[in-house]
């Protein structure tokens, strides 16, 4: 679960920009996004959800991506008011999708067509624990228009039968150096995968910081990794969308 801390956010952010809701459909479900758009856009990033779906924490990353002059369209994955409340609840609704890896890939590439719906196309796509893992797993697909991946403190296991010899966008890992769930042995193997497949990637890691490090108000939440993460984010865009 995610806790918002709004003065945290205002720190950093200075809540200046707020977006709107926007339904979409895939198959005969309705689901519920968040665009935030910037005046002048550089480029376009889309966010895919904690296994708690898409809250107040992904609508705040998504103005503050606005802030920053990026276009940003966060996805969701659960469908329209399926929003679990229960750590039980979070973890039977991932389990769904990682259980059924066809229908997470036609969910998220849903979700990629809402965004160019709203005029993001080329996105950079960006995710957060579940979200992180769920970018992993469009990057083993590697769509035609998805400029570049980021996760944040995300899932980094490979199912069986899957691989990054596909994977020709880069790739950027955000990770705590204290976090046990990927520890560090499965970052490790992770980072043998990209090499073997010759993806283009590069991996921070947040000395001491744990888990789920960048949510705002948790007991997790470590600022100076928040920053830096955020930091070396932003930094990607502007090398991955330099002329726009």
């Amino acid at each position: 679960m995610k806790f918002i801390a709004a003065t945290a956010a205002m720190v950093l952010s200075g809540a200046a920009y707020a977006g709107e809701a926007v339904d979409y459909s895939a198959g005969d479900r309705t689901f519920e996004g968040y665009v935030a758009k910037a005046e002048n856009p550089k480029g376009a990033v889309v966010l895919i959800h904690d296994w708690d779906g898409l809250t107040d924490y992904e609508k705040k990353r998504a103005d503050m991506l606005a802030e920053q002059g990026y276009n940003a369209f966060a996805i969701d994955l659960y469908g329209k008011g399926v929003r679990p409340d229960s750590m039980e609840a979070n973890r039977a609704e991932t389990q769904k999708l990682y259980d059924d890896r066809e229908t997470m890939r036609a969910l998220m590439t849903a979700g990629l067509e809402a965004a160019a719906a709203q005029g993001l196309t080329a996105p950079v796509v960006a995710g957060y624990c579940f979200g992180g893992a769920a970018v992993l797993e469009m990057a083993r697909a590697q769509p035609a228009d998805v400029l570049g991946y980021a996760t944040f403190h995300g899932g980094l296991d490979t199912p069986e039968g899957q691989d990054y010899s596909a994977a020709k966008a880069p790739i950027r890992i955000y990770h705590g150096g204290a976090d046990t769930g990927p520890d560090m042995a499965t970052f490790a193997g992770f980072i043998d995968q990209l090499e073997g497949a010759g993806t283009p990637y590069k991996a921070e890691i947040y000395a001491g910081a744990p888990h789920a490090f960048t949510v705002f108000g948790s007991d997790r939440y470590r600022e100076e990794a928040d920053q830096r993460s955020w930091s070396d984010f932003l930094a990607f865009l502007g090398e991955t969308m330099p002329g726009v």
